[in-house]
């Protein structure tokens, strides 16, 4: 059974940073590539960030300079370094195993102003 569970997420002022978390289980972490997507109120789904099996990097516009994602293949677990936060950084943020079903079950970024 694969499990992907973030953590990290919580409120902080604009400016500030955060660490997002993304233990997954059940499957063969290392081969995977792993996507960073985030969903703000009103808005679609955005892939923000992408990390290949080999470690290959892409990023969206948006967040391009600002979030790092990396992964730890003996943890199982990927990660989004995020700084210089915006308010509209604000958004329910998932990991997902690219190209897969699996989907973790979110965590919640606030950034006030």
């Amino acid at each position: 059974q694969v499990q992907l569970v973030e953590s990290g997420g919580g409120l902080v002022q604009a400016g500030g940073s955060l660490r997002l978390s993304c233990a997954v289980s059940g499957s063969d972490f290392s081969s995977n590539a792993m996507g960073w997507y985030r969903r703000a109120p009103g808005k679609q789904r955005e892939l923000v960030a992408h990390i290949t099996s080999s470690g290959t990097t892409n990023y969206s516009d948006s967040v391009k300079g600002r979030f790092t994602i990396s992964r730890d293949n003996a943890k199982n677990t990927v990660y989004l370094q995020m700084k210089s936060l915006k308010p509209e950084d604000t958004a329910v943020y998932y990991c997902k195993i690219l190209f897969s079903m699996y989907w973790g079950q979110g965590t919640q970024v606030t950034v006030s102003s």
